[in-house]
């Protein structure tokens, strides 16, 4: 099984655990030395106050010091129905270029159900790309 299955069986499983009827939604993660991290979205009273699925990962892994190098966030919306993959949102893209553009995330592939792409393919004109000769860095941890 290769990283990508590992990840969605990851996701999948926590669902199930987590939310056995009605919708659930969880995320997992790969750090570099092979760690899976996941996480879901706590319910909260305010909706204003909630954070997305990835969020918890994203925190454990600064937490640990470990270096992500896949995302999937997967969703259901009752227990007898399929799967969905949601691709990161802006804000999680943006936080999940802390680990730089190489970074896999899960998108949806009407043919596969889901591919990997960089986050550099899903956004080819970050904003970082403007300031990294100035900086004279470049804008990734992940390579």
């Amino acid at each position: 099984m290769n990283i990508e299955q590992k990840l969605f069986k990851a996701a999948t499983k926590l669902i199930e655990e987590r939310f056995p009827t009605g919708q659930g939604s969880a995320a997992a993660m790969c750090t570099e030395d092979g760690t899976i991290l996941t996480s879901i979205a706590p319910e909260t009273i305010n909706p204003s106050t909630e954070v997305c699925v990835e969020t918890g990962s994203i925190c454990e892994a600064h937490k640990l010091n470990k270096v992500v190098t896949h995302t999937i966030c997967v969703i259901r919306e009752h227990e007898n129905s399929e799967y969905k993959i949601l691709t990161p949102c802006g804000v999680c893209q943006e936080r999940l270029f802390f680990w730089g553009p190489y970074l896999k995330a899960a998108v949806y592939d009407e043919k596969n159900m889901y591919v990997y792409k960089t986050l550099e393919e899903l956004q080819p004109y970050y904003w970082w790309k403007s300031y990294e000769k100035q900086a004279g860095i470049q804008g990734t941890k992940n390579k």
